[in-house]
């Protein structure tokens, strides 16, 4: 059976004192072993145990005791709960962090926030269990130990598991993402686009105006007209032109 009463061992001083049930009908019923249930009839288990009606409870019926007592080998049966009760909420706790790795937590906090900037607080407190002035100290670098501190993986130091760091931070991109579409900004494929370069009628008319400064300007200037602006000379266009390919590379009998 899976399913138990509430109190077995309650239930069963009272089965062994009230009903005619055998010592392995009730070990079965309430969960215990049969030994356990002989220890409870000889009175050297559960001293000082008050006996619960499981029949006032609802955990069981005269006719299933009934049967139970007409045949050793059958096997009682919980009674079904007439009214259904909704599933209990565990409140969450705070996480807890061992005395050894709590002096470890600045250093992970000073990870996620570089690393990850676009985790929020309550993201970081859940994953360090860490508070919200610790925090806002760390990143503003006002803690008291801020000078060494030094930025290390939380999952490294076993203060939070992987799976949960992926979660938290997926579910941070997520949120930028949205956030960057309702603000009209250019997005492919989560990454916001660069600007592209300017068209080349614009850059090739002398338009200097990319230049802030006026050393910057004159540099360029002299640059172009020193490189792309720069002619040859007659003399060495007249050079080039008389030579041929014997002046070059010799002729076949200079080189025998």
């Amino acid at each position: 059976m899976t399913q138990r009463p509430l109190m077995p061992k309650a239930t069963a001083v009272w089965l062994v004192e009230n009903t005619a049930l055998t010592f392995d009908q009730i070990a079965e019923f309430c969960g215990l072993h049969n030994l356990e249930v002989k220890g409870i009839a000889d009175g050297d288990v559960a001293q000082g145990i008050k006996g619960m009606d499981p029949i006032a409870s609802g955990q069981l019926t005269r006719e299933e005791i009934r049967k139970a007592q007409d045949n050793p080998d059958y096997q009682l049966r919980l009674a079904k709960s007439k009214v259904e009760l909704p599933p209990m909420k565990t409140k969450r706790t705070p996480k807890y962090t061992p005395l050894s790795r709590r002096q470890d937590r600045p250093n992970a906090i000073l990870w996620l926030l570089r690393y990850h900037p676009e985790l929020r607080d309550a993201q970081i407190m859940r994953l360090v269990g860490t508070t919200k002035p610790t925090i806002e100290s760390i990143r503003e670098r006002t803690h008291w130990n801020s000078a060494n501190l030094q930025p290390q993986d939380p999952v490294a130091l076993g203060l939070c598991s992987q799976v949960d760091l992926d979660a938290e931070v997926g579910k941070a991109s997520h949120r930028v993402e949205r956030e960057r579409q309702a603000a009209g900004l250019d997005i492919e494929d989560g990454v916001e686009t660069a600007g592209t370069l300017l068209p080349a009628d614009q850059t090739s008319d002398g338009d200097y105006g990319q230049f802030e400064t006026e050393r910057e300007l004159s540099e360029a200037e002299a640059f172009s007209s020193d490189v792309f602006k720069r002619e040859k000379p007659a003399s060495e266009e007249d050079d080039e032109a008389s030579l041929s390919v014997e002046d070059v590379f010799g002729s076949s009998e200079e080189k025998s």
